[in-house]
């Protein structure tokens, strides 16, 4: 059975970080391996409250789990820190890991910020270097790349300048742009853009459970732009599906 293995914050919801992770590794078909990066007290209406978790601890997470199970790819979540970024670099080089996804996380969907200070220059520097594929959103990829990101021939001139740092390829997903979702693809010199109609409505760890399908399918060997494709065919029905047990964002169906 193909493995994968996720190392992001938890979600007392179940909706977004780790625990939606799994959800969705199980829902195609891989067994899911996690990695608890931080904890959060959050619920569908917010983050409250971040609990940061010692490096060292990290790291004897990883090196507990990879020095039993070689995952078939890897995805990362939140990083709330500098020094967890080093330890997860310093793990994949050592364990020498493959098909790494990147949610280059920064704020909730509710806006809170869930990064210290300086992480994401070291995400960007330590870990990109390292990817297959790094999943930024607009918002996301605007911080990184140095420009406004607000239509889709910004979406593509961001996505080569993020290239460049390193990783094979680089999906910025435009779920907050007008009237239609395009997601730019960015992979071997060739931009790909990916429309779906747009679902009315506020959905809680979207970009969890993209980078995360992504991953699974990257664990199926199949190619990155296949990957990305069923991927986002997988969060559109999980959005269609979405529901609401809480009294804020809806909850994907996976």
């Amino acid at each position: 059975m193909k493995t994968a293995l996720t190392i992001a914050g938890s979600d007392p919801t179940g909706g977004a970080g780790l625990q939606a992770d799994l959800k969705v590794f199980s829902r195609i078909g891989v067994h899911g391996l996690s990695v608890v990066s931080a904890l959060t007290a959050q619920n569908t209406k917010g983050v409250y409250s971040i609990y940061k978790i010692d490096a060292d601890f990290i790291e004897a997470q990883l090196t507990a789990v990879l020095n039993d199970i070689r995952p078939d790819a890897l995805k990362t979540g939140m990083i709330h820190t500098k020094d967890t970024v080093r330890v997860i670099a310093k793990s994949i080089r050592g364990f020498d890991l493959e098909n790494l996804v990147i949610d280059p996380v920064t704020v909730s969907s509710s806006g809170r910020s869930l990064m210290e200070e300086g992480t994401l220059d070291i995400l960007k520097s330590e870990l990109f270097p390292l990817a297959r594929v790094i999943t930024p959103n607009i918002y996301e990829a605007s911080a990184l790349s140095g420009i406004n990101v607000e239509d889709v021939n910004a979406m593509e001139e961001a996505a080569a300048i993020l290239q460049k740092s390193g990783p094979e390829a680089v999906i910025i997903t435009g779920g907050h742009l007008d009237n239609e979702t395009v997601d730019v693809v960015y992979h071997s010199d060739k931009f790909y853009r990916l429309r779906s109609r747009k679902i009315p409505g506020e959905y809680h760890g979207t970009g969890c459970a993209f980078s995360a399908a992504v991953a699974a399918y990257l664990a199926g060997n199949l190619p990155v732009v296949t990957a990305v494709e069923r991927a986002k065919a997988f969060i559109e029905k999980a959005i269609i599906g979405a529901r609401s047990p809480g009294k804020g964002m809806k909850l994907l169906d996976v």
